[in-house]
């Protein structure tokens, strides 16, 4: 599916790019949205005036972070469950057991490395929540995430639009690199697992 986010994102405002932000953090909904090129493109459009890059880097941080917070919320309470239901469209099991390695593997620092990885990122605080993980600890790294993530993108974007005259011309390549370096380590991950099972 073609996302062209520098005509949405001015179309769906501050209060769109909050919700996107939000649900992509902390509802099983949202794993399928393109958070990463959202924020960078976001940055952007701020650097054409269309955004205030202020307001903009803090409905980012507060729907990462609130976001991240519900997840965890969702996770404590209702979380166990989800490893007995059945798979649909919006839910798989699958993704939800392949965060629960990647926690076991990076513990705590899965809630700061999972921002840059689409899906974990949905399903991070989740597990968390689920691991009954100290929320004092969870909300510290929730937010080193926020501002790595929700705040760094958008300035990325945004300094990038200051700084190379014409980069909008570029700006379906960058947001094709960004894609395939946020989904990469996923892919890794994938590939030794499929490695090691084949060697057993």
């Amino acid at each position: 599916m073609h996302f062209d986010l520098t005509t949405i994102l001015p179309t769906i405002g501050y209060l769109g790019v909050f919700a996107i932000v939000f649900a992509e953090s902390g509802l099983l909904i949202g794993f399928f949205l393109p958070g990463d090129s959202l924020l960078f493109t976001a940055g952007f459009l701020a650097s054409q005036n269309i955004f205030n890059i202020w307001f903009l880097i803090l409905i980012c941080f507060l729907g990462a972070v609130v976001g991240d917070s519900v997840g965890y919320w969702f996770g404590q309470k209702v979380g166990k469950r989800l490893f007995h239901k059945k798979d649909s469209i919006l839910f798989h099991k699958n993704n939800l057991e392949k965060t629960q390695q990647f926690y076991e593997k990076y513990g705590k620092k899965t809630i700061v490395l999972a921002r840059f990885m689409p899906v974990v990122r949905t399903f991070a605080p989740i597990v968390a929540g689920i691991g009954d993980m100290n929320y004092k600890d969870f909300l510290s790294y929730n937010i080193i995430g926020g501002i790595l993530w929700a705040i760094g993108l958008p300035m990325l974007g945004y300094v990038a639009g200051n700084s190379f005259p014409d980069v909008d011309k570029y700006l379906l390549p960058i947001l094709i690199v960004i894609i395939v370096v946020s989904v990469l380590p996923s892919f890794i991950h994938i590939a030794k697992d499929y490695l090691g099972k084949k060697k057993s």
